[in-house]
């Protein structure tokens, strides 16, 4: 077998390095999960235990800490306590005295008993505010890092391909600038606050078949680099990202967790990644219990530390004895372990673990400060969609207002967080336990924003199951209001417990038990109703949107986190203008699975089909309670195959409200030499106006935007035509014009691959002629 390379290391690394033992080595390289005892809050944990108590087990260090406040209930002053113990026991307990990586789960928030939970990913992308949640990133962090933590497992970075897929609620979009900008800026805030980000699920898992876990993915490789790779890329050049953690799936019969040609040829190779790789848990041994491609762990440890894994987590199964055996009877070369060993070890010398002293725990935490709750508010409000409204909202409040609150989500907290929130997470296993921080729900804010208004609530059924016994009731409470609020949507969970999270894929894409009956009973009572989904995955609303059972008003809320009652509220009595839009299309329904707005003219709707995907709603819609308009589309004439292209836009407010439009610029490529998406989003930005102003939004796109794999596997940005267009979605067009990219194919750089810039100039709304800034 051929040696690596080992990579360059300081001095202090070399020589710690220098005088490790096997069993040292191997120690640095898997976590163990203290006190997991009969918890399982990862897939398939049952089958996986630790391989020995905890103190035998760090006798020679240790890499990782697995969830020390994430696993179960434990107050966050008294675990820091202990951890803080423990770090000082392996710095003067251990030969080499090497403290310990301690990782968390951070997807909403941190995942720790009274710590903030924040709006779930699918939310952060309908606020199209990357500023924003780099804020959230950097609050995060700063818990985290205040409580001991070196490093986060989060953003997922997977591009939604199939919302039948359980695990929609913690992607992002469909489009994979829109993740990668947004998922890169999170990765800025968390790093920022001295704490590792992690990239998941590196590659491919989210193109599963049929949107089931763990399903094979088929994917070709255009499909691989132009759509799913992209996010990753940006977050590793643009962002810096430290860590990334490899997908459990499975690629054209290779599984990822023994694929060299990604984690090493792709991650490192061309993209110059010099973190570590770190196992998705159990992944290693899932080579052999799962994937069968290993005869025994130890075979199962040797194929993915030779494809590119580091660290196996969450405990050692694989990487401890297994391949300590492999190692003593030679049949495998220990240079391999040397090269994750100085990874890991340059990861600890770059967090300051070696010059920590571990000599004072904190006292006192806050983990769901005021700063929190206003970055939670905002990204809630801002993630919030308005799908339909035929005039009902705002709604009007003065003079007495009798509103039924109806629905299944109306009257829960925990319908408001995500799968990877720690209350759907790890205290679901406690009942009784008290959630630790305030979590209004939807009734709850309502009462608050309406304090003059009844209110009547009923739930009218349950989230899941058939029982249809309190619909009439329902009905009755409806017909002696004025308005009503239809509450409906997901309950997150795992495995089986829910309807949308990890493992909770579904076959149909219908609302969940016999809520459509629930509101169509109520819509037949012929008072206002509003309908608002709270969910983690886009459902079939094509009933909802029109039709005779179509409510007024309809909202989409994907798991809007802690302050996502109050959020709602303030929507819905039009204190906060709606700015959201849809990071997902939203479905026809589930036979028209997977669907991606970044279709070729074939992949759509056609005359030579019978079979319609056209969405309800395409990717990008979103109302507000103005109305804009979009003009004046300027793009330059020409620009170089390897340059960029200027294209500005005049936004106009023309209601009488004021508002944020999201300004969305897409383009096509007319003709090429590969089939091209129909659409596809170049540049965004939000732009707050006031009624009658208008302001001149600027791009300046580097060409790269416009890059594709060609037939010999190879990014280039090719010579031709493209259109260019700013409407209200990826399928309107408000204005449009075009371009000509000159010049021989641009073969695309290391340096061409960065973000959009986006400069946006204010103008005054009766000076915008004469090109006179605001002031």
């Amino acid at each position: 077998m051929i040696s690596p390379d080992l990579p360059l290391v300081s001095d202090r690394v070399q020589t710690l390095f220098d005088s490790m033992t096997l069993e040292e080595k191997l120690a640095q390289l898997v976590g163990f999960w203290v006190d997991k005892g009969d918890e399982v809050v990862a897939p398939m944990a049952g089958e996986m235990a630790n391989s020995a108590n905890y103190s035998d087990a760090t006798t020679h260090g240790i890499g990782h800490l697995t969830r020390v406040y994430g696993t179960r209930p434990v107050d966050p002053v008294e675990r820091a306590n202990w951890l803080w113990s423990e770090q000082r026991r392996l710095k003067e307990g251990t030969r080499l005295g090497i403290p310990a990586i301690v990782h968390e789960e951070c997807l909403t928030g941190l995942a720790a008993w009274k710590a903030a939970t924040f709006p779930t990913p699918l939310a952060w992308g309908a606020s199209f505010d990357p500023e924003l949640v780099e804020r959230m990133g950097r609050l995060i962090g700063a818990s985290m890092r205040e409580l001991g933590i070196h490093q986060g497992l989060a953003p997922v970075l997977d591009v939604i391909r199939d919302p039948r897929w359980g695990r929609v609620d913690e992607a992002i979009a469909e489009d994979p600038y829109v993740v990668g900008t947004i998922g890169t800026a999170y990765v800025r805030g968390l790093q920022e606050s001295g704490v590792h980000a992690t990239l998941k699920h590196f590659v491919g898992y989210s193109a599963s078949q049929a949107g089931r876990n763990h399903a094979p993915v088929h994917a070709g490789q255009r499909e691989l680099r132009d759509v799913l790779l992209p996010p990753f890329e940006m977050a590793v050049r643009d962002g810096g990202v430290r860590s990334v953690m490899n997908s459990y799936a499975e690629i054209d019969g290779v599984p990822v967790a023994s694929n060299p040609e990604y984690l090493t040829g792709i991650l490192r190779d061309e993209w110059g990644f010099d973190g570590v790789v770190v196992s998705d848990y159990f992944a290693v041994a899932f080579l052999h219990t799962m994937h069968e491609v290993a005869a025994d762990l130890g075979e199962a440890a040797e194929l993915a530390l030779a494809a590119g894994i580091d660290i196996e987590l969450p405990t050692g199964d694989a990487f401890l004895e297994p391949l300590a055996a492999r190692v003593r009877a030679g049949t495998m070369d220990e240079a391999l372990i040397d090269l994750a060993v100085l990874r890991v070890l340059s990861q600890k010398e770059e967090l300051g673990l070696f010059d920590e002293s571990f000599a004072e725990p904190p006292t006192s935490i806050d983990l769901d400060t005021p700063a929190h709750r206003e970055a939670a508010r905002e990204l809630a409000e801002e993630s919030l969609v308005l799908l339909t409204n035929n005039g009902v909202l705002p709604l009007e409040t003065s003079g007495p207002l009798r509103i039924a609150v109806i629905g299944p989500n109306a009257d829960s907290s925990e319908a408001l967080m995500g799968c990877y929130s720690f209350a759907n997470h790890v205290l679901a296993h406690h009942p009784g336990t008290e959630l630790g921080f305030s979590i209004p729900s939807v009734l709850e804010s309502l009462r608050e924003e309406f304090p003059d208004a009844e209110l009547t609530y009923v739930a009218g059924c349950a989230v899941e199951g058939d029982d249809t016994s309190g619909i009439q009731d329902a009905a009755v409470a409806v017909a002696s209001a004025d308005v009503a609020f239809v509450v409906t949507g997901d309950r997150a969970g795992l495995f089986g417990r829910g309807t949308v999270g990890e493992g909770n894929d579904v076959e149909s894409l219908s609302l969940p038990g016999v809520q459509r009956e629930l509101v169509e009973a109520v819509t037949a009572t012929g008072k206002p109703v509003v309908m608002i989904v709270i969910s983690g995955r886009p459902y079939e609303l094509g009933w909802a949107v029109t039709g005779p059972t179509a409510p007024d008003a309809l909202v989409q809320a994907f798991f809007p986190g802690e302050e996502g009652g109050r959020a709602i509220a303030s929507v819905l009595s039009g204190r906060t203008a709606p700015s959201g839009h849809l990071p997902v299309s939203l479905p026809r329904s589930a036979g028209s699975q997977p669907y991606s707005y970044l279709h070729p003219k074939l992949g759509g709707s056609s005359e030579i089909t019978s079979a319609d995907s056209t969405p309800v709603l395409p990717f990008g819609h979103g109302l507000t309670y103005t109305t804009f308009e979009r003009t004046d589309l300027a793009v330059d004439a020409e620009a170089p195959t390897g340059g960029t292209f200027r294209a500005s836009v005049r936004i106009r407010n023309t209601g009488e409200r004021a508002g944020t439009d999201l300004v969305q610029l897409y383009a096509h490529d007319v003709y090429a030499s590969v089939t091209r998406p129909v659409a596809q989003l170049v540049g965004y930005t939000r732009v707050e106006l006031a009624p009658g102003d208008e302001a001149i939004v600027e791009f300046d796109v580097p060409t790269a935007r416009l890059a594709f794999t060609d037939r010999k596997f190879e990014r280039i940005v090719e010579a031709g035509d493209i259109d260019l267009w700013v409407g209200p979605s990826c399928s309107e067009r408000d204005t449009s014009a075009s371009l000509t990219l000159m010049g021989d194919d641009h073969h695309v750089t290391a340096a061409d691959r960065r973000l959009v810039g986006v400069r946006v100039e204010l103008m005054e709304a009766d000076a915008v002629g004469a090109g006179i800034p605001a002031e």
